[in-house]
Order: structure tokens, then C-alpha cells, then sequence
């Protein structure tokens, strides 16, 4: 599977991480609020070190399990907001699975929607994808909404099922089929 990168919107670009990324990563990973509702607890520097070379690895997108995490860049400022991530759940199937993560001063300004909007459009219209999925705690109403907004429908509420941070957690999922997206 083919994709091109960096991409670019009227605000945004989101490109490939590159090494002088980590003290951004490490801000972004080691912040409380932002970790709250995640599967990982705030990242220690050394942590924070291996996921950057995660993210600076090459993710052909054609085997399950892989996934492709961009930095998201204001253009103006060249300031990191965030990441988005695009995960294959299934290369049979073609499923995939979305997320994102901004730091808590760039909440609220349209930035996680245009970015994931684009990544979406990948998923979809670059990598064939025929269904996208977004997990996440059923405590976290911000990003649930966003969902929302990016046309994806909730399809479950698991009650309790996972034991996250030291407590039973409800897991909520949305999904947008290929068909629902282009129209």
C-alpha cells in the first residue's frame, strides 16, 4: 500500500516524526491530562525515547498491526499540536482503526478534527480501507464528540471491560464504513 506524505490542509501539516521531535513527544507523553483516558500511564524520558523510534520507523500499512503516527504541525508557527495515528486491524478484512492525541493548550480550536479528517481520507481513499474504528474510555466526551463529528457512528458500549490505571473501565467504539465517508 502506497501513501503521500507530508499532508497538508489550510492550517496543518502532518509529516513523518523526525529525531528533533522527542522533546515535543516527551511533553506530550509525560503530561497527566493528556494520558488520563490512554492505555499508557505518563511516559518517562527513556520511555518517551523508544516510541519516537517507533514512530520513526517505516510503516508500509500492509500487515496487521502495523500502524502510521504523524506529527501534527501548526504551519503557521511550526509549533507540534499533536499526533495522529492510523492503525490496520485487518489487512483481509481492510480495517483500521484511528486516534489522536494534542496537547491541552490546542483543545478546542478545530485542530484534532482537520487532522483526523485527513488521516481518514488516507485510510480510506489511499490505502483502500473499508472500515475505520476509534476506541476510546467512555469517560472521555471530547473525543467521543469529535468522533461524532467526523461522521463516525457509535456501534458499542462495553460496559466495565477493561482494567485500565487501576480501575474497570467502559470502552466506547464508533466506526465509518468507506461507502458512509465518500458520501
Amino acid at each position: 500500500m502506497t501513501y503521500a506524505l507530508p499532508i497538508e490542509t489550510d492550517r496543518l501539516t502532518l509529516r513523518r516524526y523526525v529525531e528533533t521531535d522527542y522533546d515535543d513527544l516527551l511533553k506530550l507523553q509525560s503530561n497527566d491530562d493528556v494520558t488520563r483516558f490512554l492505555l499508557y500511564e505518563s511516559k518517562t524520558p527513556e520511555q518517551v525515547r523508544d516510541a519516537l523510534a517507533v514512530r520513526l520507523a517505516d510503516a508500509p500499512m500492509d500487515t496487521d498491526g502495523q500502524a502510521l503516527t504523524l506529527a501534527v504541525i501548526l504551519r503557521e508557527t511550526g509549533q507540534h499540536l499533536g499526533e495522529v495515528t492510523l492503525f490496520v486491524t485487518s489487512v483481509e478484512h481492510r480495517g483500521g482503526e484511528i486516534g489522536f492525541v494534542f496537547h491541552p493548550e490546542f483543545h478546542g480550536r478545530g485542530f484534532a478534527a482537520e487532522a483526523s479528517a485527513e488521516l481518514l481520507r488516507l485510510g480510506f481513499a489511499e490505502l483502500g480501507m473499508h472500515r475505520i474504528i476509534g476506541r476510546l474510555d467512555a469517560r472521555n466526551s471530547g473525543s467521543a464528540a469529535l468522533l461524532q463529528r467526523l461522521g463516525l457512528r457509535q456501534e458499542a458500549h462495553f460496559v466495565s471491560n477493561e482494567f485500565l490505571k487501576g480501575e474497570w473501565t467502559d470502552e466506547l467504539v464508533f466506526a465509518l464504513l468507506a461507502d458512509d465517508w465518500k458520501s
